[in-house]
């Protein structure tokens, strides 16, 4: 068999796939998270003092510094499943907000529970739970993020499956915080902050093993 003849068997097996676009892919993201949002609130499990709780600093703290944390790093996934697109720039950018978010975080500080016990503050029990439901609430965009992933064809896997964990993790910390009633920002430093380096790297390690190709 000539290699042409073996060409043309090979080449006549195959159909035509639809081109991977970064924009159709991020607004199917944004969706799912919308959705994920909407039910949660539609089925009553934000936190009964909500108007209350907009009232203080901390609440617009955790709001902004999660969204923008959310958004940046999904957006640095999702353009980085692209081989010709490094996520580090967009990882940058996350740590940057990051460090921001925490110097923040200390500020307001300054003017909540002083005086309380650390171990009061950072109330164990509660803490766990908090750290399940995010991990539970990070779980729909994450397996979205893998599935484009496996689509896609990251140069970088490992640094495209840390923003994909870091945008799953912070969006899962920005859909509880609707129902997480702890407003004192050492408790959030503490507990938000171990859910999304635990979920981001946990996603380091696990994607690439199910997105090679």
């Amino acid at each position: 068999m000539t290699s042409e003849r073996l060409l043309d068997e090979l080449a006549s097996g195959l159909t035509p796939v639809r081109s991977r676009s970064a924009m159709r892919d991020g607004m199917a993201i944004a969706g799912l998270a919308a959705i994920e949002l909407v039910l949660f609130l539609m089925m009553g499990l934000h936190r009964p003092d909500l108007p209350h709780a907009m009232g203080q600093m901390s609440f617009w703290w955790k709001l902004v510094s999660l969204g923008l944390l959310a958004g940046v790093a999904v957006v640095t996934a999702v353009r980085s499943f692209d081989p010709s697109v490094s996520p580090m720039k967009g990882l940058r950018w996350a740590a940057w907000l990051g460090g921001v978010a925490l110097l923040t975080g200390w500020g307001i500080d300054t003017t909540h529970h002083a005086d309380a016990p650390l171990l009061a503050r950072l109330d164990w029990q509660a803490g766990v739970a908090c750290l399940g439901s995010m991990v539970m609430l990070s779980l729909p965009l994450l397996i979205a993020l893998t599935v484009l992933m496996r689509r896609g064809a990251p140069t970088d896997r490992r640094e495209s499956a840390l923003a994909a964990g870091l945008g799953a993790a912070a969006w899962g910390a920005f859909v509880f915080f609707f129902r997480c009633g702890h407003d004192d920002p050492l408790y959030i430093v503490f507990w938000y902050g171990s859910g999304c380096v635990l979920i981001a790297f946990a996603g380091r390690a696990l994607l690439p093993l199910v997105t090679r190709w």
